[in-house]
């Protein structure tokens, strides 16, 4: 059974049947944008539509090599060797480190060059090192979306150059993007070194916006013929109740100047059309509710982290809050249980948020004479 616990919030005012704002026209393919902070979708144009990744692809190629890492699979001062494969790379005039068969450059200089200077030399080179073949890397980062349940995406190689079958969408590379930003935050400051020098060479990195904007801190760049030009640009914000972060991704522009202007086109429109509100900070109680057979009667119910909801700006009404929870609950209940979920709404009805509620403080079950006294209590209800 279900029951519903409603709370009305009057400390902030939204409005009770807000209109989506509408979009700036974003001369792209394909986009869309992505509130972190509230963990909503801004803006969208054909997003799920499979297109051809271009260098987009290193974004996952980064993450797989991050997760090695963090299992101690490799460190960041391990050299690696330049097979003849990455050496090839340098055919048909790709992005490129410029490394060749005589180095052993270090894990962290390859993943420069993958990032800042997206080399498709390093990445082979790092694919090799991590997976043993390239191949064998390609089924990692297909694993890996298939864990995400991306199901637009097939990676056929570690670079993005074109190849059939080779693919993902606008909302799946907002996934992998936003999994890096979330999952190695202690990797994450390679997307917003402005360049890199490596064997005396250097190159900036193809993001403009990181010397346009300063609170733009990475991602990725990416261009093919099938492709066209792409971006996926992440910006972090100051506001009175936090920082903000959005995460845009523009595919098939017609230029780089194009996917820059229209990312910052986007960002500037996500962060001035929506208010990030504030609603619960983490580690407060949402709710206090009834537990039978415990050491305790009542369980504190509340969100992992501080929620947010992304609004309309300058709305003017109320956000409502409904609890809905298992009842009865029962012990034993683990601290970080989900037993609810939280949804947030205008008071039109219409569905703002769904946020997961999980039990903060354990609840061990009770002696066997509570047990007993409560199944009776139960079965008398």
């Amino acid at each position: 059974m279900k029951r519903i616990l409603a709370l009305l919030f009057t400390a902030f005012s939204l409005a009770a049947q807000a209109q989506a704002p509408v979009p700036p026209e974003i001369a792209a393919r394909n986009y869309v944008l992505i509130d972190m902070t509230t963990h909503k979708t801004l803006a969208e144009r054909d997003a799920d539509a499979p297109q051809d990744p271009a260098s987009l692809t290193k974004l996952m190629t980064a993450y797989v090599v991050f997760g090695a890492l963090r299992e101690k699979k490799l460190t960041l001062e391990q050299t690696l060797p330049v097979s003849k494969r990455a050496w090839d790379e340098r055919k048909g005039d790709p992005s490129l480190m410029f490394i060749d068969t005589t180095m052993t450059p270090r894990v962290d200089e390859l993943l420069r060059g993958l990032i800042i200077q997206s080399g498709n030399d390093a990445a082979v080179a790092l694919a090799e090192g991590v997976g043993g073949s390239v191949e064998s890397f390609v089924q990692l980062m297909n694993r890996q979306a298939q864990a995400w349940g991306l199901k637009n995406t097939e990676f056929k190689n570690v670079s993005g150059m074109t190849e059939p079958g080779h693919k993902t969408s606008a909302r799946d590379i907002a996934v992998v993007a936003a999994h890096i930003i979330s999952d190695f935050p202690e990797y994450y400051g390679y997307y917003s070194q402005r360049d890199y020098t490596f064997n005396k060479i250097r190159q900036d990195n193809r993001n403009l916006l990181l010397r346009r904007d300063p609170t733009v801190d990475g991602m990725k760049t990416g261009f093919t013929d099938a492709a066209g030009y792409c971006l996926v640009a992440s910006a972090n914000r100051d506001f009175p109740n936090g920082k903000r972060r959005l995460l845009s991704v523009v595919m098939g522009t017609a230029s780089k100047e194009a996917r820059a202007s229209e990312s910052q086109k986007l960002l500037n429109w996500g962060y001035t059309a929506f208010d990030a509100i504030k609603i619960f900070d983490a580690g407060r109680a949402i709710a206090t509710v009834p537990v039978w057979k415990g050491q305790t009667k009542e369980a504190k119910l509340g969100a992992s982290d501080a929620v947010y909801v992304a609004v309309p700006h300058g709305d003017s009404a109320k956000l409502q809050t409904q609890v809905e929870r298992t009842d009865p609950l029962v012990a034993p209940l683990n601290k970080g249980q989900r037993v609810g979920t939280l949804r947030v709404t205008t008071t039109a009805g219409a569905p703002v948020a769904e946020v997961p509620l999980i039990v903060q403080d354990a609840v061990p079950v009770a002696g066997i004479f509570g047990r007993a006294f409560d199944s009776i209590r139960l079965w008398i209800k």
